[in-house]
């Protein structure tokens, strides 16, 4: 992929590093959020532990030494894409940021953003094949078309693919697994052939980038059979990982619970 810098052996622009300072700012702002959730009515370690983890990994994959990393070595472009719509989002969603919110934040505007959440737009978004179609889709449109050569060749493509796999890794997780509120919870078995669906796609195109087959990337032979073994055994990783947490998060909302959840408006958080 594109490097951060304005030449391949150029110290990196300044702005290579607004992505990092930016998640730094959203992990600290999800601590202090922590604290007021606390007070009210706690919050356990593990969801902050995650969270955090989530922006460590996102804030390592857009560093500047790894950008460089993918632009010098396909496998290097592999890795990142796994850390930005796989690895990161998963342990974003397992923080919960949504019902961090309706717990921090003041009651009107926590009744305000469960409104949001009940919007049209927010529902469709929320459907397991629209999840689908963003994230297997994004993948089959960046490796079969064009879209992959331009990303080297244009620092604002290659930001916008780099916000694409960010957002609908996060929102494919949150559909699957997600823990926080949603407008309409698909049910398991929905999940769990959406999630078969991807795997499939993801495992397809992992081995046609390994053989090098009908993918528009210019790249060395053994560059693309490394990016795709990652790419293969990785994203099997990632999966099962997403699907346990599915299956463990539907065996907890299946327990009776009292006052373990903050609900606004018709959205309800189960505690986990």
């Amino acid at each position: 992929m594109l490097s951060a810098h304005a030449g391949h052996d150029a110290s990196p622009e300044a702005w290579a590093y607004v992505p990092m300072l930016v998640l730094g700012l959203v992990a600290v702002a999800y601590v202090v959020g922590t604290i007021r959730a606390e007070a009210r009515q706690g919050w356990p370690l593990r969801r902050t532990v995650a969270f955090v983890a989530g922006t460590a990994f996102l804030a390592l994959a857009l560093s500047p030494s790894f950008d460089t990393l993918a632009h010098d070595d396909f496998g290097g472009h592999a890795a990142q894409h796994l850390l930005l719509a796989m690895v990161a989002p998963l342990l974003l969603v397992l923080g919960m940021p949504v019902t961090l919110l309706l717990r921090a934040l003041p009651h009107r505007a926590a009744r305000r953003l469960g409104a949001f959440l009940n919007t049209a737009p927010v529902r469709l978004l929320s459907t397991p094949v629209v999840a689908l179609v963003l994230t297997s889709g994004g993948m089959v449109v960046l490796y079969f078309t064009p879209l992959y050569r331009w990303s080297t060749e244009s620092t604002g493509v290659h930001l916008l693919v780099h916000v694409h796999l960010v957002l609908s890794g996060f929102l494919f997780a949150w559909v699957i697994a997600g823990l926080d509120p949603s407008p309409h919870r698909a049910s398991v078995r929905t999940r769990l052939i959406t999630l078969g669906a991807s795997i499939v796609v993801h495992s397809a195109v992992s081995q046609l980038l390994y053989a090098g087959l009908w993918v528009q990337v210019d790249e060395p032979a053994e560059e693309l059979r490394a990016a795709g073994s990652l790419m293969y055994y990785g994203g099997d990783v990632a999966e099962l990982l997403l699907a346990l947490v599915m299956l463990l998060a539907a065996t907890w909302r299946g327990r009776p619970q009292s006052n373990a959840g903050c609900r606004v408006d018709t959205l309800r958080a189960d505690v986990m």
